[in-house]
Parts: structure tokens; C-alpha cells; sequence
């Protein structure tokens, strides 16, 4: 499991600085912060001076590791240097900016007031942060054919596959890419060709991109025969039957390029999760207001939220009868939270935790645990996302639930039929239940099939058993269901040949 790790560079300029220098105006820089927790903060790099203006645009670009599945804070400091020395302590400060680097990579450039702290604004003064992730995203596409290799079998054919390497800045070769057995070679430069089994080398021979463009032949070489036989040629030969660079797309293009994370809740509400005014209950509340539920939820949405610019979160409940009457409907299995079933959708994730919070005491626990309704239901609003035709919407369904599963069969294909959406679906198992059902739908150990058979298009669930992360930090759980969902969206739009969209202009606040 890969976390999503890139190279960002942020560039900064401000305008309208207080000028604290007698008689000219200020000399700024800028210094960049990422929080270690409470209240300690780490310096991260900083820009160069520039002398006497009020509308600094630094050259000095500041360096980071972008990650998606945590909260990174950041703080960008402005300060007035009249002096050599690198302490900042008797440096003014011309005001600064608290923010996260989701913030910044959602909206690609950002612009805000500077503050000398918190609610006194710097006069006039703004900031503007402009994030562009540091990459090569060519790609080599091969097409290649093998003929006439040296058998390695005594009783038939081989079997051969190619081992594909890059050579490092530090000249060492690097295995990148290996072939399934006798299939078309796809997806750069040593290459060798290998019989299955004993794994015998047959030949190889080295080559450079510009080479494999010509669309050539190469002669696999195996260095043992060609030092004992004078005559020999080749062991086999490999031909380039097509050769195309292209663009591949990372994640954080298509987050600049203005593509909107919709994010999701539905809360499991069933009598398996016992009494909630009872200790013994998953969703009792403890001295502190909080529960695994809810530690989950915050967890998870708070990574979430920053890539959704309206921060306007539907949530449901499922599982449960409701006021006034408590009859048992359909109803039950997918519920506004909020109780608002024309507007079910809660201002940021604190609207999530009040509207939980609201509903709870109200609620008949009953049952079964149908995950099918809310997964179809967000899925037709993925499915007219879709409709575009563009890079601009993807679905996060989180589904929080104690694992006793009643509709495996039309859950899992309705997960089949999600595969082909802008959907990924995070399922976070809360209490002690065992979730081999959960486990069967991650797919993680064998292709998930709907029940004729059909395989999900791509893998578009994660679950993870919250119990793991119950001593863990605050951070943890959310690193570890959200470390697929940047390859998930970006699986998506490759699968549909959609690029990112443009970045659209900043907005300021």
C-alpha cells in the first residue's frame, strides 16, 4: 500500500506589506512551517530578502513532500530582515498565514489576508501561495516482438518473459518493468530475456529511448556463448513493433487542474451495534463526546474536506426506525442524517459530527445492515458526474458499520457496477466483529465478482478494522484507508482517456 508521496514547490508573492522600516519601505522573506504536533512547528525553508518593496514576488521556491492521506499544516511567515543574522527572533514580522497544503494543491493558487495573529489582520496585506508539483510524467508505451530465441527447454519451447531496467543517476540498474509469460511487451535501458522456470537468461541487449523511437531490431545477446563461439550472432531477436511517449498523469494534476473530491458518509444504525445509552455500545458517547464512530469519521474527513470547495458533505444514517412512528420502510436503509431528506448535506465535517450527535438519541437501532442502497444511491449521483465527459468530479463514500453485512450478494454488484464510476468506496469496520464479509469486498486478496461472474472494472474499495488503529495516532487511520483512493481516481480517468482540466482561477477569501 503506497502512500501518495510527490515534490511540491510552492511559489509566494504578497502585496500591500506594512512597512516597518523608517523612511523605505520593508525588506521581506518569507519563511514556510509544517506543524510536529501541538503546538511545535518545524522550519521547512525559506525564501530569499528583497529589498525595499511592499509587493515581494520571491524566486526562491520552498520545497515540501505532498501527502494526501494526512492533514499537513503549514505556516508561511513575512518577515522585515534589517540585520545577517538567520534568527528571526528580532526580525519584524510583517504577518503570516495558517493553512494546509491540501488547501494550497486544491486550489492550485491561493490567495488570503495576512494575519499578525489570529483575527488582527496585517492592514492590507495579502499572500498569494502557488503550488505546481515537481515531475516527469512521460511514459514510455512498447510494443515488442521476440523471434527466433535459443530453447531453453528440452522437451518443448521456452517461455519466455523480459525484464525491462533503467540506469539511475547513481549508474546502477534499477528493474522497472517484467512481462507475463509469451504475452505483447508494454510498458525503457537494458533489457533481458529470461525462460521461466530455472529463470535461464536467453540474451539481452541495452538501448536508449531515442533508439527504441526508430522502431529497430536488437540482437539479444547472451554474454557467455558470445565469449566461447566466434560465429555468434544472437540468441534471438527483439523488434520494436511501436513506440509512443506519453503523458501520464498524476494525481495532484488532476486535483490542480480543478477536479472536485465529493465526500460522503453512511452510519450504521443497527441493533448489532447494541444500546447506545448503554457503555457496551459502539455509538455510546464517552466523557470526551466522541466514539469509534466519530473518531473515524473525523478522522477520515478532515483529510477529506479540503479538496471539496463548498464543504457541503451529504451524510446518512442506514439500519434504523425513525420518528415519529418507528415503522419499519424502506426508508431505514438510507436516511438523511440531519433528518432534511430534500437537503441531507451537512456544513463541513462538524456538521457531520452535530447532525450525528443531533439524531442519535432519536433513533430505534433495528436492522438488517444493508450497504447496497447507499452505495447505488451515491453511484446515480457518480454516474451523472460522469456525464461530463471531463476530469472535474470524483466520489468518496465512507461507510462506517460493525461488519454484519446482510445484502453481500447486491452489495457486491452494485460495487461491480461502481467500478466503471468516479467512485471509491472506504469502509472503516468499528468493534470486534472478525469482517471476513469486509475483506471479500476490498478484494485485496482475489478479484471481486458480482454474482454472474462479471470482475470489478478497477479496485475501488478499502477497508481497514478501526481496532488497529484504536491506540494509534489520530492520523493513522486515515493514512491507511485513504492511501488508495489517489490511484483510484487517477485508474478512473485513464480508464476513460480523460485528461485534468485546467485550473481554474484562485479563489480568494
Amino acid at each position: 500500500m503506497a502512500d501518495c508521496v510527490s515534490k511540491v514547490e510552492l511559489t509566494v508573492s504578497c502585496s500591500n506589506l506594512l512597512d516597518k522600516d523608517v523612511g523605505s519601505k520593508s525588506d521581506p522573506l518569507c519563511v514556510l512551517l509544517q506543524s510536529s504536533g501541538g503546538d511545535k512547528w518545524t522550519e521547512l525553508g525559506r525564501t530569499e530578502r528583497i529589498k525595499n518593496t511592499s509587493d515581494p514576488s520571491f524566486s526562491q521556491r520552498l520545497r515540501l513532500d505532498y501527502h494526501f492521506e494526512a492533514v499537513q499544516n503549514l505556516k508561511l511567515g513575512i518577515y522585515d530582515i534589517d540585520n545577517s543574522s538567520s534568527d528571526l527572533g528580532d526580525d519584524d514580522y510583517l504577518g503570516g498565514l495558517e493553512v494546509t497544503l491540501g488547501q494550497i494543491v486544491s486550489s492550485k493558487t491561493l490567495t488570503r489576508p495576512l494575519q499578525l495573529k489570529k483575527g488582527k489582520p496585517a492592514g492590507k496585506g495579502t499572500i498569494t501561495v502557488t503550488a505546481e508539483e515537481m515531475t516527469d510524467n512521460r511514459a514510455i508505451v512498447l510494443e515488442l516482438e521476440a523471434k527466433k530465441l535459443d530453447k531453453k527447454d528440452t522437451f518443448g519451447k521456452s517461455d519466455p518473459f523480459l525484464e525491462i531496467f533503467k540506469q539511475g543517476a547513481d549508474g546502477k540498474w534499477q528493474l522497472v518493468h517484467r512481462t507475463e509469460l509469451s504475452k505483447p511487451f508494454l510498458p525503457e535501458t537494458t533489457r533481458e530475456m529470461f525462460d521461466d522456470g530455472s529463470h535461464d537468461l536467453i540474451g539481452s541487449f541495452t538501448t536508449k529511448v531515442s533508439e527504441l523511437q526508430k522502431t529497430v531490431e536488437f540482437n539479444c545477446i547472451h554474454p557467455e556463448k558470445q565469449k566461447k563461439k566466434k560465429s555468434y550472432t544472437n540468441s534471438g531477436v527483439v523488434s520494436v513493433k511501436s513506440c509512443k511517449l506519453v503523458t501520464q498523469y498524476s494525481f495532484l494534476d488532476y486535483v490542480m487542474g480543478g477536479c472536485q473530491i465529493n465526500f460522503t458518509v453512511g452510519v450504521d444504525f443497527t441493533g448489532s451495534n447494541g444500546d447506545p445509552s448503554s457503555p457496551n455500545s459502539l455509538h455510546y458517547m464517552s466523557p470526551d463526546g466522541l466514539n469509534q464512530y466519530l473518531s473515524a469519521l473525523w478522522s477520515v474527513g478532515q483529510v477529506i474536506q479540503d479538496y471539496d470547495t463548498d464543504k457541503l458533505f451529504p451524510a446518512f444514517g442506514f439500519g434504523a426506525k425513525l420518528p415519529p412512528d418507528y415503522q419499519v420502510s424502506a426508508a431505514h436503509h438510507e436516511f438523511a442524517l440531519n433528518f432534511n431528506p430534500a437537503n441531507p448535506y451537512c456544513q463541513g465535517i462538524e456538521g457531520i459530527l452535530d447532525a450525528y450527535r443531533m439524531v442519535l438519541p432519536q433513533l430505534k437501532f433495528s436492522g438488517p445492515t444493508n450497504f447496497s442502497p447507499i452505495i447505488n444511491h451515491v453511484a446515480s449521483i457518480a454516474s451523472g458526474g460522469a456525464q461530463s465527459n471531463s476530469a472535474s468530479q470524483y466520489f468518496v463514500l465512507l461507510i462506517l458499520t460493525d461488519g454484519e453485512i446482510t445484502d453481500f450478494d447486491q452489495t457486491r454488484d452494485a460495487i461491480v457496477r461502481a467500478s466503471l464510476l468516479p467512485l471509491s468506496i472506504i469502509i472503516v469496520g468499528v468493534g470486534p466483529a472478525d469482517f471476513k464479509a469486509m475483506e471479500l469486498l476490498d478484494g485485496d486478496d482475489g478479484v471481486l465478482r458480482s454474482t454472474v461472474g462479471e470482475a470489478v472494472a478497477r479496485d475501488i474499495v478499502q477497508f481497514v478494522p478501526y481496532r488497529k488503529f484504536k491506540d494509534a495516532s489520530k492520523s493513522a487511520l486515515a493514512q491507511s484507508v485513504l492511501a488508495e483512493v489517489p490511484n483510484q481516481l487517477v485508474s478512473y480517468f485513464k480508464m476513460r482517456g480523460l485528461e485534468p482540466a485546467k485550473a481554474k482561477a484562485a479563489p480568494k477569501s
